[in-house]
């Protein structure tokens, strides 16, 4: 594992956006954050389980916590520009960001992937996480030091035949973060870099490998010293780089 100890006040007085964060690594990186102090915003596309990490936050005695839903697929350009002008009247700023929410799609040969399924997995994988921190640079620029983190993958990386539109958009997802990493760099306090989780227990780990042994793989939670160290003021000077979950 990524090898960082996080201080239990790492995160105090930090506002910080987790897509997807409902389920999975998102619920993790919600809960973790919010352990650590932070005041997290919950974004994702289904209210009772934003409603459930809202809860255990609140009952854990943590800060208070937003919910922000949004459906990605959907979601156009007035609808991040109302979110991110609600953030401003709220909060003021934003001082981390983490693009987790993604679509697995279909895991099969190119050219048997239908241009429907294309189209709705770059709509959540790569034109959201774009159209959002387009419209939250405004608040990341007003945190003394924020941090955008972009959940990347090892096929984002190196291909592999059958990943289909899901490796493609992880490239595009490595690409979006080098490039906003590389502009931000000596103009502003925000730096960007992405995270290979690598193999975790999730429902989309499951659904990719089936025949696997889930318990064979860590929980979301112990992969969360990665995304801390990313979103708290130690990792002030790094920017574009592409880290791994798994040492």
């Amino acid at each position: 594992m990524f090898d960082y100890s996080a201080p239990p006040n790492l995160l105090q007085g930090r506002v910080i956006l987790i897509t997807g964060a409902g389920d999975g690594i998102g619920r993790a990186c919600a809960l973790s954050c919010a352990a650590h102090g932070a005041t997290v915003v919950l974004l994702g596309r289904t209210l009772s389980k934003l409603e459930a990490v809202y809860d255990e936050i609140e009952a854990a005695g943590h800060p208070q916590p937003a919910i922000c839903p949004l459906n990605l697929e959907t979601a156009a350009e007035k609808d991040y520009d109302d979110l991110a002008d609600q953030l401003f009247d709220t909060f003021g700023k934003l001082d981390g960001l983490v693009h987790n929410a993604a679509l697995l799609g279909p895991r099969t040969l190119l050219d048997s992937v239908k241009n429907e399924a294309w189209q709705q997995l770059m709509q959540v994988n790569v034109n959201a996480p774009f159209a959002l921190t387009k419209a939250m640079m405004p608040l990341l620029r007003a945190a003394p030091d924020a941090s955008v983190v972009f959940v990347s993958s090892s096929v984002g990386r190196k291909a592999r035949a059958y990943w289909g539109p899901y490796a493609v958009s992880k490239f595009a997802i490595e690409g979006l973060m080098q490039v906003m990493a590389d502009e931000q760099e000596g103009t502003s306090e925000i730096r960007v870099n992405s995270v290979n989780p690598g193999a975790t227990r999730t429902a989309m780990r499951k659904a990719a490998y089936p025949a696997e042994e889930p318990e064979n793989n860590p929980e979301p939670a112990q992969i969360m010293p990665v995304f801390l160290y990313l979103l708290g003021p130690e990792s002030k000077k790094v920017n574009g780089q592409a880290l791994n979950a798994r040492g």
